[in-house]
């Protein structure tokens, strides 16, 4: 995961120096909503804050706000809405999570002859086997299924994730998500006052571990997270 990267297309104000929005796909609005799913106390150990304070709100009303036909058929909006810590499991793109926790591992024995004695195992070391009469007391582990590592949260909803891949998505500049159309761009121009389309910029930029943290950091305390963290004009976000 510490190599993966996604990507967004920022729109800019040239003459402000700012981010007007940007333009995403699923995978970097899955990656949003999935820092609802974080735990405090793995906020806490990523950052070293301890406030909550900022744009975070704005992804929790973004995902509150948003119509149910935009999720994933096996994912319902309270899981993140109330998260829980078995959640993080589902984060597939979640670029902020902390490494799993150790596989829970138990130990069985079986018999040695395990080529014709394979139908039995044990929790007591040295029983009898029922098959050959032989002890059983071969180290057998068994992993447990919800142990880390297992989770691709698809469920039944194929590609996984949160929300649909159909639909490109609206970030502003505080996080808020909305699906995108050509009208909803063309509202948030009139929205921005933009009279001279010549000082509009697109620029592509990747979101990798290092600008999620300081996206992570900046939405506890900015209303202006995508112009903090991708324009050099502004006062960068120190991790």
């Amino acid at each position: 995961m510490a190599n993966k990267t996604m990507v967004l297309k920022l729109l800019i104000d040239t003459k402000a120096n700012r981010v007007l929005f940007a333009e995403a796909g699923k995978e970097v609005v899955d990656f949003l909503f999935t820092l609802l799913a974080l735990p405090l106390g793995s906020i806490v150990k990523l950052l070293s804050k301890g406030q909550m304070v900022g744009s975070i709100g704005s992804v929790y009303s973004s995902l509150e706000n948003l119509d149910s036909t935009y999720m994933q058929p096996n994912q319902d909006k309270n899981i993140l809405l109330n998260p829980q810590l078995q959640q993080q499991k589902q984060c597939q793109n979640n670029l902020l999570l902390l490494a799993p926790a150790p596989a829970k591992v138990e130990a069985y024995y079986g018999c040695r002859n395990l080529s014709s004695c394979r139908d039995y195992v044990s929790k007591v070391c040295g029983i009898q086997c029922p098959s050959c009469s032989g002890k059983m007391n071969k180290v057998l582990q068994f992993v447990h299924p919800e142990s880390g590592g297992m989770a691709s949260g698809n469920g039944g909803g194929g590609e996984g994730g949160y929300v649909k891949g159909v639909v490109t998505y609206t970030i502003m500049d505080d996080l808020s998500v909305t699906p995108m159309s050509s009208i909803s761009s063309i509202t948030l121009l009139s929205k921005f006052n933009v009279k001279n389309m010549d000082v509009l910029r697109e620029k592509n930029v990747s979101l990798g571990m290092q600008e999620a943290l300081k996206l992570l950091k900046a939405s506890l305390a900015s209303k202006t997270i995508l112009t903090d963290v991708f324009l050099a004009g502004k006062s960068r976000v120190a991790i």
